[in-house]
């Protein structure tokens, strides 16, 4: 088993999730955006993303893999990092922070033990590390929840916020 990779040749844009749009309930699953404003765990990343103006991207083809903080992981910060990040003058550091947790493709957790370098829309690579154990790490972060499936790609829980080198 190989770890399993749906690229699009298309999927360059920069982004991540977005501000909260009605789902349709009928057609399958939802969008990753959708899918995350839904999950009630990921308000800060979703006002984060709305704040850097990168509200469009992933509600498009994709596919996508996002690694998504939780609320948890972005309080764990040091104290005013977010609010900082959110000030209009430093959205180039908000956008990057939040294209470093995106990946162009679907990859999933079919995957052997190893690790993986995956280039992100930022442009540099996230280090996964999958254990013997079935453990996963991104850039040192937890995998908590894997292969959350939406209509464009699949969403990764981790526990840490992953920041750019």
């Amino acid at each position: 088993m190989r770890m399993t990779a749906l690229i699009s040749s298309t999927a360059a844009a920069a982004a991540l999730l977005a501000a909260p749009v009605l789902a349709d309930h009928h057609s399958g699953p939802a969008d990753i955006v959708d899918t995350a404003v839904t999950a009630d765990d990921f308000n800060t990343l979703v006002a984060a993303v709305e704040a850097a103006g990168l509200v469009d991207a992933l509600k498009g083809e994709g596919p996508f893999t996002v690694f998504a903080p939780t609320d948890e992981a972005f309080a764990a910060l040091p104290e005013g990092t977010v609010e900082t990040l959110l000030q209009p003058e430093n959205l180039p550091q908000l956008q990057a922070v939040l294209t470093y947790h995106v990946v162009a493709g679907a990859y999933t957790s079919d995957i052997d033990a190893g690790t993986y370098n995956l280039p992100t829309l930022l442009g540099s690579e996230v280090t996964v590390i999958v254990g013997e154990d079935g453990t996963v790490t991104v850039d040192g972060a937890n995998v908590i929840a894997a292969d959350i499936e939406a209509s464009n790609g699949v969403i990764h829980v981790i526990d840490a916020v992953i920041l750019p080198n």
